[in-house]
């Protein structure tokens, strides 16, 4: 696509969404705001909107600002026909019903939003199909797998994701149960928004990640490995049948997989961007997963080898007991034990319809915060929706 793209960024005033602005701050030439969404940092939208006076914009409280830009759903912002590229920013499931949307306007979606594949990876991925429709990712990992497959004709045998560990990898059982919101939410590495920083600590992200991966490449959950790796600068690898292995490595900086999906198929320089500094590596260190400590892993990988509404449970019943965690209510291990029971509790639909999905959430959130009120005590066994 030549000339300047336009772009619509969904979740602009959350982390990734303001990072994917420092981009375009830096490349005006290449790249122009047309749409901007928010949530509730109204300040944050308006600041936003007198920066790059956008043609539209959308907020769930109405802005103060007064220019010639349009207000529009997020819906109707993804599919406008001025938007060239969609970047799905937001968290949660907000980002199922413009992601599909713009797919099915036949635009380009850059997904940052990880739930979108979990929760619907079947529907998004023909959706996709079906409209000629393109996903990028943006998590520095998938972006890692995404450029080692460049210009490779055979299909890779193993992926590898990478994982900084967080902040409690070589924590005791008893240590784990005493860590706090506030210690949780400072992540060695990355700066992330509140609930991925707390789903790094606990090492769901990195099962979410797995079953992105298995959307995202179709790729067999049982080949794609994780292996810790602290210093963050491996972002991933792939094995191919000859032994081969490629990896993609870089400062870990999220500016750098948002830029390389804005770009591609080409490269664009950025000043901006770290280098790494080779001189100061000493060592790039690889650790097996303990599964035992971080149970989180395991259940989010079997909700996406289960399939089905599973995921979407998965999603939600997180979704809230990180929620649960951060106001001081359950401890930092009861996370993975609210998750683990709410999915106990549900009853599975194979090849799930987008309601049926939305209602398996619902479901999930009920059904979590009962558990939390009697701190994991199974409640009343209801029927799914």
């Amino acid at each position: 696509m030549g000339g300047v793209k336009k772009v619509a960024i969904l979740g602009s005033t959350g982390s990734i969404g303001q990072q994917a602005l420092d981009v375009i701050r830096a490349l005006p030439d290449k790249l122009k705001v047309v749409a901007l969404t928010g949530n509730k940092n109204r300040k944050l939208l308006e600041k936003q909107i007198r920066e790059f006076q956008p043609k539209m914009f959308c907020s769930s409280v109405k802005p103060d600002v007064s220019y010639g830009g349009e207000f529009l759903s997020v819906e109707e912002i993804a599919s406008h026909p001025e938007v060239d590229f969609v970047i799905v920013a937001t968290a949660g499931k907000a980002g199922l019903s413009p992601t599909l949307a713009a797919l099915q306007a036949g635009k380009t979606v850059a997904l940052a939003d990880k739930e979108v594949l979990v929760m619907a990876g079947e529907i998004i991925v023909r959706e996709a199909s079906i409209h000629h429709a393109q996903i990028l990712p943006i998590d520095s990992e998938h972006s890692a797998i995404w450029q080692c497959l460049q210009g490779e004709e055979s299909k890779p045998q193993r992926l590898f994701l990478t994982a900084s560990g967080g902040p409690f990898y070589h924590y005791s059982q008893s240590q784990l149960a005493k860590v706090t919101p506030e210690q949780a939410l400072q992540h060695p590495v990355w700066k992330m928004g509140r609930k991925v920083t707390i789903d790094s600590a606990t090492l769901m992200n990195k099962g979410l990640e797995v079953i992105e991966a298995h959307w995202l490449f179709s790729f067999p959950f049982d080949s794609i490995e994780i292996l810790i790796h602290p210093q963050s600068i491996v972002h991933s690898m792939v094995e191919f049948m000859d032994g081969s292995l490629k990896a993609q490595l870089s400062w870990p900086d999220m500016r750098l997989p948002i830029q390389y999906a804005l770009s591609y198929p080409r490269r664009w320089s950025n000043s901006e961007l770290p280098r790494l500094d080779w001189n100061k590596i000493d060592s790039l260190n690889f650790e097996p997963i303990d599964h035992d400590s971080f149970p989180c892993l395991k259940l989010a990988v079997d909700a996406g080898k289960s399939g089905g509404t599973y995921p979407a449970v998965l999603c939600a019943a997180d979704e809230v007991a990180v929620e649960l965690f951060l106001s001081h209510k359950i401890s930092f291990t009861d996370i993975a034990k609210i998750v683990q029971k709410t999915l106990e509790q549900h009853r599975n639909i194979g090849q799930p319809s987008l309601e049926e999905i939305l209602a398996a959430d619902n479901w999930a959130r009920e059904c979590t915060t009962r558990l939390s009120l009697g701190h994991c005590e199974e409640p009343e066994r209801r029927s799914n929706p």
